[in-house]
């Protein structure tokens, strides 16, 4: 049925987008062919006139040389009087060197002499024109025939003396100019049928897999991501359906991940709960031990200095216990408001004084702390925050160190990165509590009584470093445990 409905609404809806292809390229064609109409009769038009004027200019040089020799044989006191009375010799000499009609004209337009009766008894633009001391043609075409009447007025002295108007025949150029004309629309016509027929096989090609590429769409849209489209095309529509196929692949990976994340959270909610119940039994712990030894002296006072002495000892330990978990959860409230103040510190320096101080501790285990940090590793952050930081991994070196072992402390510049390695020996952690050991609610199986945790020491590490835009990991391999982590060096005060 969605198979019959894709049909019925797709498929004219590409039959009209290959429509608006064929129709644009027939108007883009059907404008540009009368647009080179209008060009090549334009120019070829103005070519004829070119040829025209420059024959007709080399005509009239010819002429004038001719009649000044004819004039300067004979000395009259009136040019005009000798020029009616030699215009038909004239005429009858102009007529073979010009190759065409001669009509001789006095200055009032009277016909002297013509070669053709017929042709120059009729006047026109051009010798009225001649009349008024001005040179002049027109073009005449009849019957395919094109002739030109070519009028100017002679000269003689500086004194016009009559008019000479020839009849030129230009038949043969513009019938050259016609077959041109014909070639080039001919050869226009061949390449625009040639560019719209190429131009509909290409929208064919490409609305065609359109079709298939918009069914497909439908069928993924529907939920069915197991749609395949292949064309065997290197073109554009091949890298769409590859790229379309590829994101039906992320689509499902991406469901897949979904469902693990679901199962993650589901994992989380059960770490949780662990949580919430290993806290409150810590908790309950030693309030049952604070409560029962504080009964016990409030009911013997001092009488007995052995229970009074171990009752107190109990009390002070149970107490700076429940003073750890509270400050660890206030920590871990804290960093989820992430409402910190950065600025450029020296992360050497807190580094330094951090081991100093966490020796004393280490010390109490048997244990010592190593600190090679170079000068002057500053990077854009919060001092206390990465105090903190620095505390909560020498305090998990030093609870998960073997008896009488070195912990090293070392950071330098690497490029563009300050890195922080902390290093000790001890129990290999797992691969499998490798990949969990930064999750807020979890706790290795194998913590020992010595190294008691409810699992927020390295979480609350972990987003530290994620304020501060820093990568952070473990390593532990062959009875050697070490975290590294990388902050980004500030090499000037940033604003």
């Amino acid at each position: 049925m969605a198979t019959n409905l894709t049909n019925m609404w797709i498929l004219p809806m590409i039959r009209t987008i290959r429509a608006k292809f064929i129709l644009g390229f027939f108007v883009i064609f059907t404008v540009f062919f009368l647009i080179l109409n209008q060009w090549v009769t334009r120019n070829i038009e103005s070519g004829n006139r070119n040829t025209i004027s420059d024959s007709l200019i080399d005509l009239k040089k010819n002429s004038n040389s001719y009649i000044r020799q004819s004039f300067l044989t004979h000395h009259f006191t009136s040019d005009e009087i000798y020029y009616e009375q030699i215009a038909e010799d004239m005429g009858t000499d102009l007529q073979h060197t010009a190759s065409g009609g001669v009509g001789m004209y006095s200055l009032a337009g009277e016909l002297l002499y013509a070669s053709d009766q017929n042709l120059f008894k009729a006047g026109g633009d051009d010798l009225t024109q001649a009349m008024q001391g001005k040179t002049a043609y027109t073009i005449a075409m009849f019957n395919g025939e094109v002739s030109v009447l070519y009028a100017y007025p002679v000269v003689v002295n500086s004194t016009k003396v009559g008019i000479i108007r020839f009849a030129k025949d230009f038949t043969p150029l513009y019938e050259q100019s016609r077959a041109m004309q014909r070639t080039i629309f001919s050869i226009a016509l061949a390449v625009f049928t040639a560019a719209f027929l190429f131009s509909y096989i290409l929208s064919r090609h490409v609305t065609v897999p359109l079709v298939k590429l918009m069914q497909a769409s439908n069928e993924v849209k529907n939920g069915n991501l197991y749609v395949r489209i292949a064309f065997k095309r290197k073109d554009e529509i091949g890298s769409l359906a590859a790229n379309f196929s590829s994101m039906i692949e992320k689509l499902r990976e991406q469901f897949l991940t979904i469902e693990k994340d679901r199962d993650r959270l589901e994992e989380l909610n059960d770490h949780r709960k662990r949580f919430f119940d290993n806290v409150t039994h810590e908790l309950k712990t030693p309030l049952t031990t604070i409560m029962g030894y504080s009964e016990i002296i409030l009911m013997n006072g001092t009488k007995d200095p052995v229970i009074f002495q171990k009752g107190m000892v109990h009390i002070m330990d149970e107490s700076k216990r429940l003073h750890d978990m509270v400050l660890k959860l206030l920590e871990m409230s804290k960093a989820s408001e992430g409402d910190h103040t950065f600025e450029r510190v020296d992360a050497a320096r807190i580094l330094r004084d951090v081991s100093e101080s966490m020796a004393i501790k280490a010390q109490r285990y048997k244990k010592t702390i190593r600190c090679e940090a170079d000068n002057d590793l500053f990077v854009y952050g919060q001092s206390d925050r990465l105090r903190q930081l620095f505390i909560n991994l020498l305090d998990n070196a030093i609870k998960y160190s073997s008896t009488c072992s070195e912990i090293v402390v070392m950071a330098h510049l690497n490029a563009q990165e300050v890195t922080i390695m902390v290093t000790n020996d001890g129990e290999t952690i797992s691969a499998e509590n490798l990949e969990k050991i930064f999750e807020p609610y979890y706790r290795a199986e194998n913590v020992t009584n010595e190294a008691e945790s409810v699992g927020l020491g390295l979480s609350i590490s972990k987003s530290i470093v994620d304020e501060h835009q820093g990568r952070i990991r473990i390593i532990s391999n062959n009875g050697q445990t070490c975290v590294q982590i990388e902050l980004s060096y500030l090499k000037a005060e940033r604003e």
